[in-house]
């Protein structure tokens, strides 16, 4: 037997299955709607891999040394051997190098095998498993061709056996890669991962200018209303969700998951790679949706009632956890928002409290249904200008809907406590403040949202300031990072941020013998894993002497209150309360304080029963230490 040929034959062979295999997946992908990319994409492939998905890969240390060695073993390995037998050089020195890939390889498939011995309970099964198995007859397979290679005649007659040996490895391990993308197997993520980093929907992940994290606006004049079923969606979101290799960390990292809500958003996902494949489910082998079955769908059949049930499509309080800890920088909030648009703007069917606060929004320009005029009562007696056009004020505060609660007005007359005592020119709006359009936006009512983002914006256009400032982290987002889109750009900061600035300044007057006190903090969604700022509070309490205690899950791994997403209003039953799950984080730290930074976080907070901490705003606390 001729093995440097046979393996020539074996090499194209593969080839050939893995272009066929690509082209059949591609036609699935191409089932979705039209989406503009740039090509260049392809040679940008090594950076977004090596930095932006290695950066998320590298927060679970064995793992990425797993993947470090079995990926970039069997890449070297298909180039050598791309190289060495596909061009038919037959270079020792390739083999030589194969054989040393194939090692990598060896060792990295070993790890991930070991990694699946005693797994943890968010990992997929099923065909997964076989996984480890097929990389290292893969790996075997490679690491015998080169010694056979390099040894000419010197192992006799074993060198038929083991010849026949290391073909059987390399078409059997082989197999995984070339039909997987084909027959939707595991391996499939390998090609499906590295096209999606070359065509992601948000290229801008990759600029390294700012977070993206905003929702694109619809065109609403063009009926474009949505995502009905599977080829609604962008073809190169269909090819994202491909790239789930179902590690389950989004599932661990989802509050509405751990709550027993019935939502997974690893089992989201894979629902839609379900629907572009027109499958049945019942290949999944992981975690469903609590409480619901595994359903099958159709590219070109309504996703929900099918695919999906609506409760779960409703459980999701867009907090971006998911997002944040997945590998593959699959963007699951896009999917539950583009099906919520659907939904709620061809339906209205809002569950609960949803289609109220909506109507509300649309009737009175208020979440709860309240007088404009009534959202700055709480300040009647602090002597804040209300800005008035023509004039002009350094700062413009702007409350939001925190202001119609009665508990966080206490925090609100302590901000501008807080401002005045630094020395700083505020103003407010008075009933000339509408709502921002975060809630609306968030329950899929793109129409509404685009009528409060144009009314905010008109507003503000006959007034003149330098800054805007707000204790409200959806506010903030909104005004910061979506109204760029529709013509609104504003220089906004949150209340956090406008205080640490003002400590580091020594603006504000402290008292000298303030008590030393400890607390653990409670990071916003929509001020972290948003915005990035985790900072600014921190800065500010240690600039007025208060310890923190951090949670486990704080920063960007904060776990979520359960307001975002309008969650708090469709109210989806789980097995526990999302906000009791945080006061149990609280707990843990033993603090008697937690604070917060966030109107919403702190009204999920405070509504907790039993025995816990007390819940105090950031301005608050600064406040409580302002020299007399």
């Amino acid at each position: 037997m001729n093995f440097p040929l046979a393996l020539t034959g074996l090499f194209w062979l593969g080839a050939a299955l893995l272009s066929l295999g690509l082209a059949r997946r591609a036609a699935l992908w191409r089932q979705g709607r039209a989406a503009q990319v740039a090509w260049s994409g392809l040679f940008a492939i090594p950076k977004r891999y090596f930095v932006d998905l290695h950066h998320v890969v590298a927060r679970d240390p064995f793992i990425a040394r797993a993947h470090v060695a079995v990926a970039g073993g069997a890449v070297a390995v298909l180039a050598l051997a791309a190289a060495n037998y596909g061009l038919m050089l037959y270079l020792p020195a390739l083999d030589v190098l194969m054989l040393l890939a194939a090692v990598m390889m060896f060792v990295g498939a070993m790890l991930v095998r070991s990694r699946r011995q005693s797994p943890p309970p968010r990992l997929s099964k099923g065909a997964w498993n076989r996984l480890p198995k097929s990389l290292l007859l893969f790996a075997v397979g490679a690491g015998l061709a080169a010694v056979l290679a390099l040894s000419g005649d010197a192992l006799g007659s074993a060198a038929r056996i083991l010849a026949l040996l290391a073909l059987a490895g390399l078409t059997l391990g082989g197999a995984e890669l070339a039909l997987g993308i084909g027959l939707g197997g595991p391996m499939k993520h390998a090609v499906a991962g590295l096209l999606h980093l070359a065509f992601h929907p948000r290229q801008e992940r990759f600029s390294g200018s700012k977070r993206s994290t905003d929702l694109k606006p619809l065109n609403l004049e063009a009926n474009d209303f949505g995502v009905e079923k599977p080829a609604d969606f962008a073809w190169n979101r269909l090819l994202s969700f491909d790239a789930c290799v179902q590690c389950g960390k989004c599932e661990a990292a989802c509050p509405a998951y751990a709550a027993g809500q019935p939502l997974n958003p690893k089992k989201l996902i894979q629902d839609m790679v379900t629907g572009l494949a027109s499958g049945d489910g019942q290949g999944y082998a992981g975690n469903p949706h609590p409480g619901q079955a595994l359903r099958g769908g159709d590219a070109q059949q309504p996703i929900l009632g099918g695919l999906l049930a609506e409760e779960t499509l409703w459980s999701c309080t867009t907090c971006r956890a998911c997002v944040q800890e997945c590998p593959m920088l699959i963007e699951h909030v896009d999917t539950v928002i583009s099906l919520r648009r659907h939904v709620t703007l061809t339906r209205g069917a809002v569950p609960n409290k949803g289609a109220e606060a909506l109507a509300n929004l649309r009737d009175t320009d208020t979440v709860g249904g309240y007088p404009l005029a009534a959202r700055y009562h709480w300040a009647v007696d602090l002597n804040v200008p209300v800005l008035l056009p023509g004039e002009h004020a350094d700062w413009l505060l702007l409350a939001g809907e925190g202001a119609f609660d009665m508990r966080y007005q206490r925090a609100l007359r302590a901000l501008v406590q807080v401002l005045k005592a630094a020395g700083l020119k505020i103003a407010v709006l008075g009933e000339a403040e509408p709502d921002c359009g975060d809630l609306a936006r968030r329950l899929g009512d793109e129409a509404t949202f685009q009528q409060l983002a144009d009314k905010m914006m008109a507003t503000l256009r006959h007034y003149s300031f330098d800054h805007i400032v707000t204790p409200d982290p959806h506010l903030f987002h909104c005004l910061a990072n979506e109204y760029p889109a529709l013509g609104g750009n504003y220089r906004i900061q949150h209340h956090s941020q406008v205080i640490a600035e003002l400590l580091d300044k020594r603006q504000l007057p402290l008292k000298a013998d303030a008590e030393a006190t400890t607390i653990t903090y409670h990071d916003p969604c929509y001020l972290a894993r948003y915005n990035g700022e985790t900072d600014a509070p921190r800065r500010v309490f240690k600039g007025i002497g208060i310890k923190v205690v951090e949670m486990e899950r704080s920063g960007m791994q904060s776990r979520c209150c359960g307001w975002g997403g309008g969650a708090s209003f469709t109210d989806i039953p789980g097995k526990q309360r999302i906000p009791d799950m945080r006061m149990d984080d609280v707990r843990a730290t033993g603090a008697s304080q937690v604070a917060v930074a966030c109107p919403n976080c702190t009204a999920m907070l405070e509504g907790v029963v039993g025995q816990r901490a007390e819940v105090v705003e950031l301005a608050e606390l600064v406040a409580a230490r302002l020299a007399k």
